[in-house]
């Protein structure tokens, strides 16, 4: 007698939520009809509500300007218009960016109602690139600190580990950006404020080249000249793919930035074999196990990929981040102090006061020959670059700081801008850089920076897709929250 069993019973598995989509993915559902921009947003919106109220990375929640966006996305959709790259692809700006219909707070109480008319120029792209801005990243005040805490908007949490910073100024990009809150985050580095946060909660980063992407602030149009040499725009992502896309559409002109480049994304020799330099250790920096052994394991990596790695150190390190530190804080003497005594918090004052107080204060020839020195590093390290195109170095060389750890001591201010000596120094020079995680140890992210030549972020950006496809890494399986 022959006795039919039932087949085995599959185990339903429950489909990811839509808010853990990369940009690359949603945009591609999107295009496909697979999910609508509203479906996609709302998902989002549900896990900010989730999150946000834990860490307090987004300053303003824009729900119902998001869910109207994403409705009159669909309807675009509908009617059989062309479709933007980031079509219904959720964002968030950071709150030190104009951003039409809301305060530009730098997260400063006397600037809470600061109202921007119009958007700045990468706002602008993203919307028309389709992108559906969910809300605004905290910051700390004036985005002057590796902390992200203000007496306007509150702290923002590390969510991987509340008892250590989630980096600065792009702290509220970086934590959003890793638990869900949208797959592209705004941010913008001066010193480091993309790719230490980026860092420091086991996402990715860009620093992109000065020029690169327009930059315009109408609320305050007038930038210092240590700011207009060295400040860049740039995205934080989950994937390196993502940065790739989010650069594709920040990059586009605009008349309102002077500086602005209609360079390419990609060269002729993109897809070579790369040579890389590896920079793990420096005779003047106390260096974390943690942060050489993320470069040795990155450039094991690397080696395995076909990639040339060679240990060498770069031209005048010490020398150009230094250098980064007199021509900023006498920039501020004159342009930024004053308006931090009159309107920052504590700790910013505190903070800024220890930056400067420990640097001689230089007159007009030592500026002037300071300028000169820079042109001479910033040409020695574009032939080094046309050596190794892309070098693999350090974000910091400490881990992430216990949180207000800049306010303890004017020695300990001291130790974290030498520990943070990689990021100013590339920073200085105005040279992109890529933040890539490369997994967690003892419960905090770690990850490597990869350095390339003015405009060749395409460099940066295949090695680091090389690192992240090594480390098999995703932020959303590790995250606690």
């Amino acid at each position: 007698m022959t006795h039919n069993h039932p087949a085995p019973i599959e185990p339903m598995v429950k489909p990811a939520p839509l808010w853990q989509l990369s940009a690359v993915q949603a945009a591609q559902a999107i295009q496909r009809q697979q999910v609508s921009a509203v479906a996609l947003t709302q998902s989002v919106l549900t896990r900010i509500e989730e999150v946000n109220p834990r860490i307090n990375a987004l300053a303003d929640v824009l729900a119902a300007q998001a869910l109207d966006a994403a409705a009159l996305a669909d309807q675009r959709q509908a009617r059989g218009e062309a479709l933007g790259p980031l079509h219904g692809v959720p964002v968030t700006i950071k709150v030190n960016v104009d951003t039409a219909g809301c305060a530009t707070t730098d997260g400063i109480v006397a600037l809470k109602d600061n109202m921007a008319a119009t958007d700045s120029p990468l706002v602008a792209h993203l919307r028309q690139a389709g992108a559906i801005v969910v809300g605004r990243s905290n910051t700390p005040a004036f985005s002057l600190r590796w902390f992200t805490d203000n007496d306007l908007h509150g702290r923002t949490l590390n969510p991987y580990d509340t008892a250590v910073t989630p980096g600065g100024s792009s702290g509220g990009a970086a934590a959003a950006v890793a638990t869900g809150m949208g797959s592209i985050a705004h941010g913008n580095d001066y010193g480091g404020s993309i790719r230490y946060p980026a860092w420091a909660c086991g996402v990715v980063g860009l620093r992109t080249t000065v020029g690169r992407i327009a930059s315009y602030k109408a609320t305050a149009p007038n930038r210092i000249i240590s700011n207009q040499q060295m400040s860049v725009q740039g995205p934080l992502t989950r994937t390196v793919a993502d940065a790739r896309l989010a650069l594709q559409v920040m990059s586009q002109s605009s008349p309102l930035d002077p500086q602005w480049v209609p360079a390419p994304l990609e060269y002729a020799d993109t897809h070579q074999p790369m040579k890389v330099a590896l920079f793990k250790r420096h005779a003047a920096y106390d260096a974390d196990p943690t942060v050489v052994e993320a470069l040795e394991q990155a450039a094991a990596w690397l080696q395995r990929a076909g990639c040339e790695v060679e240990e060498v150190e770069p031209p005048h390190f010490e020398e150009a981040s230094e250098l980064w530190r007199h021509l900023v804080m006498e920039d501020m003497r004159r342009g930024g102090r004053p308006a931090v005594d009159a309107m920052g918090d504590t700790a910013v004052r505190n903070a800024l006061h220890a930056y400067m107080d420990s640097l001689p204060i230089w007159d007009r020839d030592a500026y002037l020959e300071a300028l000169t020195q820079r042109f001479t590093i910033c040409r020695d390290w574009s032939v080094f670059l046309a050596q190794y195109p892309v070098l693999l170095m350090p974000n910091s060389w400490e881990k992430q700081f216990p949180v207000n750890d800049d306010n303890q001591s004017a020695q300990r201010t001291e130790q974290l801008l030498r520990a943070q000596s990689p990021l100013l120094c590339t920073a200085m020079m105005g040279l992109p850089g890529l933040s890539v995680p490369t997994g967690v140890v003892n419960g905090l992210p770690t990850g490597v920076q990869l350095v390339s030549a003015r405009f060749r972020e395409d460099q940066a950006l295949r090695v680091g897709e090389l690192i992240e496809q090594a480390a098999g890494y995703t932020v959303l399986d590790r995250l606690p929250v």
